[in-house]
């Protein structure tokens, strides 16, 4: 896909990236970095540009991005979403766009893009109207579909072992694999859409009636009473696993390929560490927390709050009840097919391992976009060159701290990194300076819940077995691979994050109060110190 790829912004010698560069927008990081917690590489990042610009048949004015790369890292073009809701009389910041994505900055003036209401309509409406008609057909073909996939990827994985030949990859990569992708990241798309729409609007609608802390134990039952909801999969697992209802084996084909870091293709997976379950099951006798009788508690929470309501709304129960349940099966689907699609990269990992050992390019294959890694087999060796310098590059990029969720113009990741007063939460090109501490910060309310404790910040999931029973978590943000850490946990506090996403979820199904996509968390608290955090109002205030 380098053919395809903007030059600004990028040098495929050396391997910097930088979208940033490429106008004057502003970019937001909220809920790609849970898919993509880390630094891309190479082919990395030309997957991702599949799921951005090759899975919807929006067309946007002017050729502007939907997405890019900031120095390794995934964001998503604010600007344009803003100026598209603004041309047509909408405010994005307070339409349900902003609850999915996150919040802005106040502070934060986005200039809109030049748009008429005429070319918005021209543009994007015939697009969105054929997405709409992609997404019911997908989500009719959903049950069918994720019951193919794990067969597909056994047939896969065999076939790709059977290869000797560079030809034979190129044909199977060509003829099934990339197909699959494609189709993969359409559907990843579309039970996403499926979700979010009528699961922020609910949980507007709830608030304006009850407030959010009551909203948030009305829709805390997500997993409904079997618990089959996948995120919460590897740590019920790990209970199965202890008492003996799951054989280690079956917890190894089922969940083996979920953990922190399932958004980059260079890292290992859990799967290919023979120690990997060992540690999990030791961590999780060590909190010596009942996550099932935690998830039975929440469950009776959420049974009460929806009594509550009934009583005090009899005309609107009914109504409500049958949205939730319509909410419940669009995040089953959503959390489910997630599953499936880290488990379609996985077997993507095994091909390019297969590739590297063929080429002799081992794991600098991950240093090639797919373009170039499709010429490579096909005899073209000169993109070979560039790996050193790339892989020097991305460890350059690894060597940073997570850059601010909100990024605005051209931003330089290593002059940024070197200034000791940076802010974590958004950095403005316009602006200058730094903000004042502040002992109270503000968020998402993510999980209701109201706790004073200790603080303890953390960067990595690796870190992890720091964590004490009954701290507070604060991190830039948590996805599948940090739910095994979440019962010992007496809250959570997250930079990154929004009311669907993986910490504000599970935390509601486990009844932990979360406060999510404050922005600054990180940058304002450290282990030790002592704070409230009420998750119903989506505050947290550093007490000492």
């Amino acid at each position: 896909m380098t053919s395809i790829f903007p030059k600004l912004g990028y040098n495929p010698i050396t391997g910097e990236w930088n979208d940033s560069l490429k106008g004057d927008y502003c970019w937001s990081s909220v809920n790609f970095r849970e898919a993509s917690p880390d630094v891309m590489t190479p082919i990395t990042w030309s997957l991702m540009w599949i799921y951005l610009f090759e899975t919807t048949p929006i067309h946007f004015p002017d050729e502007h991005p939907v997405g890019g790369n900031i120095a390794g890292r995934l964001y998503f073009n604010l600007s344009l979403i803003s100026s598209l809701y603004h041309a047509v009389g909408m405010d994005a910041r307070k339409e349900k766009f902003g609850d999915l994505l996150g919040a802005t900055p106040p502070e934060l003036n986005i200039p809109y893009l030049p748009f008429s209401p005429l070319v918005v309509i021209w543009n994007v409406l015939p697009g969105m109207i054929k997405d709409r008609m992609l997404i019911r057909r997908d989500i009719k073909q959903f049950a069918e579909y994720i019951a193919f996939l794990p067969n597909w990827v056994k047939i896969m994985r065999t076939r790709i072992q059977q290869c000797t030949e560079a030809a034979e990859l190129l044909s199977l990569w060509n003829e099934a694999i990339l197909p699959t992708i494609l189709r993969d990241y359409r559907m990843l798309r579309s039970v996403t859409v499926n979700l979010s729409g009528p699961a922020t609007k609910l949980n507007l609608d709830l608030t304006a009636l009850v407030g959010e802390a009551e909203a948030h134990t009305l829709l805390s039952n997500l997993s409904g009473a079997s618990g089959d909801l996948e995120s919460l999969g590897p740590l019920l697992g790990l209970a199965k696993v202890k008492d003996g209802r799951m054989s280690r084996a079956e917890y190894m084909e089922r969940y083996g390929h979920r953990g922190p870091h399932e958004g980059e293709l260079s890292a290992l997976v859990p799967g290919e560490d023979p120690e990997w379950l060992d540690k999990q099951l030791a961590d999780f006798n060590q909190s010596g927390v009942d996550v099932e009788a935690l998830l039975a508690k929440q469950r009776l929470e959420s049974s009460a709050a929806w009594e509550r309501f009934a009583a005090r709304f009899p005309d609107k129960s009914a109504s409500f009840r049958h949205r939730l349940e319509l909410v419940t099966a669009a995040a089953k689907k959503r959390e489910a097919f997630r599953s499936e699609g880290v488990r379609v990269r996985r077997l993507t990992r095994q091909f390019l391992l297969q590739v590297g050992n063929l080429t002799g390019t081992g794991d600098g294959i991950f240093f090639l976009t797919m373009d170039e890694m499709t010429a490579l087999l096909a005899g073209d060796k000169s993109p070979i060159s560039a790996i050193p310098a790339r892989r020097v590059m991305y460890q350059r990029y690894c060597a940073l701290p997570p850059y601010p969720a909100i990024i605005y113009g051209s931003f330089d990741p290593f002059q940024w990194a070197a200034d000791p007063n940076r802010r974590s939460d958004f950095y403005d090109a316009r602006q200058t300076g730094t903000t004042a501490f502040s002992t109270k910060i503000k968020g998402f309310a993510g999980a209701a819940g109201c706790v004073e404790g200790i603080v303890r910040r953390i960067d990595r999931i690796e870190d992890g077995d720091q964590v004490q029973p009954g701290e507070i978590l604060v991190t830039s943000i948590t996805n599948v691979g940090w739910t095994p850490l979440f019962p010992r946990l007496a809250a959570i506090v997250t930079d990154v994050g929004a009311p669907l996403s993986h910490a504000a979820i599970v935390a509601r199904e486990m009844g932990i109060p979360a406060v999510v996509g404050c922005g600054n968390a990180t940058m304002l608290l450290k282990t030790g110190d002592r704070a409230r955090v009420d998750g119903g109002q989506g505050t947290v205030e550093i007490l000492t």
